[in-house]
């Protein structure tokens, strides 16, 4: 088994204070390790919030991101401390998964990424938004994010 290079990692094994905002996060990546692998990675967030930016109020999302790594993986508590960023952040929903989605290709490069972000409703109006970096991979099992869409009471 080959061993994973964290020799560069700032975060990891520590205590770590949460990021003041999602610019001031510092995400952090791993070499690949199974390079010529291709496989599909998750991570879910379904307690995902952050703040309207007009009322200050907190909103809360399911995020689910997939992604076929290429030469790097992202670092999970890196992750977690970026996603916790936004809890005193004021973004629209669209702003906050677009942002995170281009960020975590900008970091990775990968093959392939998308975000899933399944927001509860504010206001009466559930609002769900996806993005992907390209096309869904068609050669490699890509499992359904299962999130079904807000049904309320009904």
């Amino acid at each position: 088994m080959v061993q994973t290079d964290t020799s560069k990692l700032t975060q990891l094994g520590g205590a770590t204070k949460l990021p003041n905002s999602p610019d001031d996060a510092q995400l952090e990546r791993v070499p690949h390790t199974h390079a010529g692998e291709r496989y599909a990675v998750r991570f879910t967030a379904p307690e995902f919030t952050s703040l309207c930016p007009m009322t200050g109020q907190p909103d809360f999302g399911h995020l689910m991101i997939d992604y076929v790594p290429r030469d790097w993986l992202v670092e999970s508590k890196s992750l977690k401390l970026f996603l916790g960023s936004f809890r005193n952040h004021g973004a629209f929903h669209e702003d906050c998964s677009v942002y995170i989605g281009k960020r975590l290709t900008e970091l990775l490069d990968p093959e392939w990424l998308r975000i899933g972000a399944y927001w509860y409703p504010r206001g009466g109006i559930p609002i769900d938004v996806f993005w992907a970096s390209g096309p869904e991979p068609k050669d490699l099992w890509i499992p359904d994010q299962g999130v079904p869409p807000y049904r309320g009471r009904g």
